[in-house]
């Protein structure tokens, strides 16, 4: 963050030394870019380097993301890979909302949901709500107190946003059971829970910090039950029984079970996911153990079908690609509809199967692997590959089809566009 915000500074400097135009007087050199950069990812040389985008914060994401997909790419086994997407999607941030997350997204994902997807989801709640980059994306830096004494001497207030969201996507659900006024207690509970800025004077620069002087005083009651103002323990509070709620377990166990096995799992599976997180208070290895465990993970047809994101990392995977450049991967993902960090909502990019075989998504994808076909297919045997990763899996059709090929480049371009490769 203080990188980023070094950048933006000297940025500012620059455009303000920049000799004027005689009509009007605007920076001739930086007449069209916006106040506010909005993050790009398209193809090109040094993301994050263009005309009117943040230079330091677009390296700092590209940097991230390629140390993201390698990460993927070396994986003996996917699974707790798997998991990390899962979670990085459920607890969304969104680089689009500005260099400060652009810079952080990454960060997010390293410091507060990889440490935590085999732990409890209470260690992973709290350490996602406390991120800079979660209360930055959420607006939560800015809430304050309307009486709290920051709030007496500013004339500023609540801001709901991450409160809301906490309650409506990170834990009891749109039909968990909460109502605006427990929205509004909460956001009340939150204030004070900020990020610490450049000059330092309430901590580290880019950390956690709880400035008291924002927070709203008194007691707080939140799903009926009263919470004793304890300065930041007191959203801390909140956070561990929200984790513990039965309305938790319903969410987060329907959740999985549509990412894993599709998208309207038989009610049985996610019944016993939530028995599972009840009875072991959010133990997510135990969650993560008892899915892989169940029959139907196994017997059910592959209904679901690749993300964008899954569907390169695999065919990294299945091809030994070594990426060196970032638009290698980049440019593909953003062309089939998922920015890296980047999702439309605080929702997070949907995995359902009516978004992912819409006819724009299959065009792309198809494109796709036409490109990678061409950039990886001489390297490959794509009829030895194609049965090296199915095996008995793989269709007679598939099978022919790769066979028939004209080239090793169009084999591979049909082995990544196979059912097979496709579902999962």
């Amino acid at each position: 963050l203080s990188a980023a915000v070094e950048d933006q500074r000297q940025r500012r400097a620059e455009r303000e030394a920049m000799p004027r135009e005689r009509d009007g007087g605007r920076p001739d050199a930086m007449m069209q870019a916006p106040s506010e950069p909005q993050v790009m990812m398209a193809p090109g040389p040094v993301p994050g380097r263009g005309r009117g985008m943040p230079r330091v914060a677009g390296e700092i994401r590209r940097d991230e993301g390629l140390a993201r997909f390698r990460h993927g790419f070396r994986q003996p086994v996917g699974f707790v890979e798997r998991l990390v997407m899962f979670w990085s999607n459920h607890f969304a941030v969104s680089i689009q909302k500005g260099a400060s997350l652009q810079a952080t997204a990454g960060a997010f994902e390293r410091e507060a949901i990889r440490p935590h997807v085999l732990g409890r989801f209470s260690d992973m709640l709290l350490a996602v709500e406390r991120h800079p980059a979660m209360l930055i994306y959420l607006d939560n830096r800015g809430s304050i107190g309307p009486t709290s004494r920051a709030g007496q001497n500013r004339r500023r207030g609540l801001n709901e946003n991450l409160a809301r969201e906490i309650l409506e996507l990170h834990t009891l659900g749109v039909a968990g059971g909460y109502s605006q006024g427990d929205v509004t207690a909460f956001a009340r509970v939150l204030t004070g829970w900020t990020v610490a800025g450049p000059d330092g004077r309430l901590g580290e620069p880019g950390s956690f910090v709880f400035n008291a002087n924002a927070h709203e005083p008194g007691v707080q009651s939140v799903l009926g039950k009263a919470y004793p103002d304890t300065g930041a323990g007191q959203g801390e509070a909140v956070l561990r029984d929200l984790a513990r709620h039965p309305a938790t377990a319903r969410f987060i166990a329907g959740k999985l079970a549509r990412h894993f096995l599709s998208d309207t799992p038989p009610a049985s599976v996610a019944g016993r996911l939530e028995q599972t997180f009840r009875e072991t208070g959010g133990d997510l290895a135990a969650l993560a153990r008892a899915l892989v465990e169940m029959d139907e993970m196994w017997q059910l047809p592959l209904a679901k079908l690749r993300t964008p994101y899954e569907f390169m990392l695999a065919a990294g995977r299945a091809t030994g690609m070594t990426p060196t450049q970032g638009p290698q991967l980049f440019g593909p993902l953003n062309a089939m509809g998922q920015q890296l960090w980047a999702p439309p909502g605080p929702n997070g990019h949907s995995d359902a199967v009516e978004v992912q075989t819409s006819p724009e998504g299959l065009k792309t994808r198809l494109d796709t692997a036409a490109v990678l076909g061409r950039r990886l297919g001489e390297g490959t045997n794509p009829p030895e590959l194609a049965e090296d990763l199915f095996g008995s899996m793989l269709s007679g059709e598939t099978r022919d089809a790769i066979r028939r090929a004209e080239s090793r480049m169009q084999g591979l371009a049909l082995l990544l566009m196979s059912p097979e490769f496709l579902r999962r």
